[in-house]
Formats: structure tokens, sequence, C-alpha cells
């Protein structure tokens, strides 16, 4: 099987795996039914993530038997991010959103090869949003291509973040960053669900994003997605984006530095309050 081949069907598997898993946060949305706890009273998942990776997973093991993958609530096959062939993925992001009827989640799905990602698609159902991109092929939001926005300034940008599972225990350390930015921007928005915000950097509804302690499930089709759609990701110091490295900032391409800039002095500044 030739590589572009094999790509355009992995592709297809990917939004065939999107929708099926969509067709059950629409059939659950507001019919949530049991909800258990994670690791802290806050990190919630629902019988819809459940359904939904199974769902999933079942699409890409029926066409790709071969091909490991690394799964938010079961991490399906111990699967490493150093696998050859990795499926990523996060069948229901926003999970709180979720519970409580905020009509705000996605399911995300990522695939790399040799640690390089190919493909990411990521799903809002309630929206009616597919977002998907493909290395060297552009980002396209149902099907019309999507371009970061043009905001060469923090004074002119509206940023997205998020906060970690650990909130309670750090929220000082949350807040600083919030707070920085809250000073320099015209705003700053906290959705609850990463994969929605980089998604939203990558069609230009947010100019950059950051956010601490996330998981690789969480990041990986939106920064392939920011890639493609002309704008840039890293680590939160400036280096190169690590999908377990737990943190990402996602912008523009223009802010970039600027971003990078106020989180390094905001890190500093904190750390030595807080020795």
């Amino acid at each position: 099987m030739n590589r572009t081949k094999s790509s355009e069907q992995r592709l297809k598997t990917a939004l065939r795996a999107a929708k099926a898993a969509g067709r059950i946060h629409l059939e659950r949305f507001g019919r949530v039914g049991k909800i258990g706890l994670k690791s802290t009273p806050i990190d919630l998942v629902s019988e819809a993530d459940l359904e939904s990776e199974a769902a999933i997973l079942k699409i890409i093991k029926r066409h790709f038997p071969e091909d490991s993958i690394l799964a938010e609530e079961s991490a399906a096959s111990g699967a490493a991010l150093s696998s050859e062939s990795l499926w990523i993925i996060d069948p229901l992001d926003g999970t709180t959103n979720f519970a409580h009827s905020y009509p705000h989640f996605s399911v995300s799905i990522a695939y790399q090869e040799r640690g390089r990602l190919l493909i990411g698609v990521i799903y809002d159902a309630l929206k009616k949003e597919m977002f998907i991109a493909q290395r060297g092929r552009g980002a396209f939001l149902n099907g019309q291509r999507i371009r970061v926005s043009t905001a060469r300034s923090l004074s002119d940008a509206l940023l997205g973040t998020g906060f970690a599972y650990d909130r309670r225990e750090r929220a000082d350390f949350y807040l600083a960053f919030w707070k920085a930015f809250m000073m320099r921007t015209q705003g700053t928005r906290r959705s609850g669900a990463a994969s929605l915000d980089l998604a939203y950097v990558a069609c230009g509804r947010l100019d950059a994003f950051w956010e601490f302690g996330l998981k690789a499930w969480d990041v990986a089709a939106g920064a392939l997605l920011i890639q493609e759609a002309g704008g840039r990701v890293s680590n939160v110091d400036g280096s190169p984006l690590v999908l377990d490295a737990g943190n990402i900032v996602g912008s523009n391409g223009r802010l970039h530095r600027a971003m990078v800039s106020v989180l390094k002095e905001t890190k500093s500044m904190f750390d030595e309050k807080h020795p």
C-alpha cells in the first residue's frame, strides 16, 4: 500500500470514527447518566466518554488492526508516543461541560507516524463543525480552508486558556498567567475544551492559546490544525512542542514571540515569590 493511499484511508477512518463519537455525544447530551471520578474530584468521566471511545476504537481496529492506540479513557494498547503508527484519541474533550449540559465539547483524533503528526480531526457535533488537517495539505472547517488570524500585537488579541485538574492546589500559579495576559490583551477566554481552543486558533476565532497540565490527546490534533493553518505551536518556553510535555502555546505565529516572552516573564516572577 503506497503512503498516499494509506494516509487517505486513515483520514476516512478518522472521520468515520469522529462522526460515530459525535452521534453518541448528541444522543447522550442532556441525558448524561452516571458520572465517575478519575484522579481528582474535578476530573470527571461519563458514560458518553466510555461509549465514544469504544466506538472509535472499534472502527480503527477494524481498518488498521496493527496500529497502536493511545486513548484517554483506556490507554487502549498501552501505546507509547514513540510507536511507529499511533492514533491519539480524546473521545470527549470537555467532559465537565458535557456533564453540566454546557454546549461546548468535541472529539479529537490524531494520527502520527514515527513521531510525526500526519492527520488531525476535531469534531463538534452540536455545532456540526468538522475540523480537518493533513500534513502538507492545509487545514479545513467543513470543507473550507481555514487560516490563522492576522493580529500582530497582544493588545489586539483574544486568547484562550484552561486550568489543569490540580488548579485547587495551584490556583495562584495559574491565575498569575491569567492576570498577565488579561492586562495585555482584549480578552481571555476559558471554555473548558482545549482541542476546540486550538481549532479556534487555527480558524482565527482566537489569536493564541496557552495551557499547562495537558495530555497528548488534548493537543495532538489541534497542534497540527494550527500548523497547517499557518500558525505556530511550541512548549510554553518556546522549545519545540513535545506532546507529553504537559504544556502548549499555540498562536497565529505573529504573536508567538510575545506569548512566550510573557509566559517566561510571569513564571520567573512567580518562582521568585514562591521559592
